[in-house]
């Protein structure tokens, strides 16, 4: 089948110097551009989402959200980490561009000619997704999740993922969530044997 890779939220708010730096976010960096050299090699391809939020947003706690101020639209947080792979004619879907909204999943974001990302992967004829990014739980979760209902197979690839664990065990109960909705668990290893 058709397999795509979604990169979720590699973005400079994230990590260290950023305004809601994820703890150990620096540890996927490695993991996810070898990923993406794989399914480049394969010619196969590779999506990126990105949180893309307005200055004034009720996302953030300072508008009665749960959320420090990040990736604000065209700001330096809201850049792709300057480690990352990313292909000069990468795909870009952006979510949290409206005020009123979370925007967890990628499925909710559109690229820039406004086509949401489920569009894409149609015309793509993509079947399988292949997952990693932050925060595994929320982003990567509501991602796997939606990917799931969508009726795509997901192989969740565990080595290149970081949660933000408010909880200590959120990341955990993440990936059983996602693992009991039909995700495949994969790591580099088992992914070249596929």
């Amino acid at each position: 089948m058709a397999n795509a890779l979604l990169v979720i939220d590699i973005q400079n708010d994230l990590f260290s110097g950023g305004q809601f730096r994820i703890p150990e976010s620096e540890s996927i960096i490695k993991s996810t551009n070898y990923y993406i050299s794989r399914f480049n090699s394969l010619h196969l391809p590779v999506i990126f989402s990105r949180d893309w939020h307005p200055n004034i947003t009720h996302h953030f706690d300072q508008y009665g959200g749960k959320w420090p101020a990040h990736c604000i639209a065209s700001s330096w947080g809201a850049q792709f980490h300057n480690d990352l792979l990313l292909p000069p004619n990468a795909m870009i879907i952006s979510k949290g561009t409206k005020s009123e909204e979370d925007s967890y999943s990628a499925f909710q974001g559109t690229d820039n000619l406004g086509r949401p990302l489920e569009i894409i992967l149609n015309k793509l004829k993509i079947k399988t997704l292949s997952i990693c990014g932050l925060l595994t739980d929320y982003c990567v979760k509501y991602s796997t999740l939606h990917a799931l209902e969508k009726g795509f197979k997901v192989y969740l690839l565990i080595d290149a993922i970081k949660g933000l664990n408010l909880l200590p065990s959120d990341s955990i109960r993440a990936i059983d969530e996602m693992a009991e909705n039909g995700a495949d668990l994969i790591t580099y290893d088992s992914f070249q044997l596929l």
